[in-house]
């Protein structure tokens, strides 16, 4: 009975970014976003429905431990959208970023392959702005493919999730 329930409980522990430190390849920021990059994804609802597909081109420059990420949408919808990413690199495996439509700053932390953000983003839903939190998790596959899974949530809430994958281009 004690094993059932150390093995019940141990499945509702949270990842944390430490438990990525020994995976391979490492993630660093300013050189996976450097260059041109295509982004596919898809916008899922809080039962897990589909609700939208994207595209999104993106270019990275960096100088030093500053960069920029634009990223440019297209929705399946017609809707088209661009954000554009001010990224810092403030200490070894942490980064910062800001954004128009992030309120406030984004914290990230990377370890081994994996990335780590939980930011506040406005959004638009049914033509109204509405501020959510990101929970947004990134892992580099190989030195051309990231995989990005970020759950929208709204008064502690799952309300729905963005998948996505990155493909660095041949430079």
């Amino acid at each position: 009975m004690t094993l059932l329930l150390a093995l019940a409980l141990s499945g509702c522990t949270s990842k944390t970014i430490a438990d990525y430190s020994d995976t391979k390849p490492e993630l660093a920021l300013e050189q996976f976003f450097e260059g041109e990059l295509t982004a596919y994804g898809i916008v899922l609802d809080r039962s897990g429905n589909l609700t939208r597909r994207f595209e999104a081109d993106l270019i990275g420059t960096w100088r030093g431990n500053k960069g920029e990420l634009k990223e440019w949408f297209r929705f399946d919808d017609g809707e088209k959208s661009t954000r554009v990413w001010q990224l810092e690199k403030t200490a070894d495996n942490r980064y910062k970023g800001t954004a128009g439509d992030v309120i406030g700053v984004a914290q990230g932390e990377t370890a081994g392959s994996a990335l780590y953000w939980r930011y506040q983003l406005e959004i638009q839903y049914q033509g109204k702005p509405l501020e959510v939190t990101l929970d947004d998790w990134m892992y580099l596959v190989n030195e051309k493919r990231l995989f990005n899974r970020t759950e929208i949530i709204k008064w502690g809430f799952k309300v729905g999730e963005v998948i996505l994958i990155i493909e660095k281009h041949d430079t």
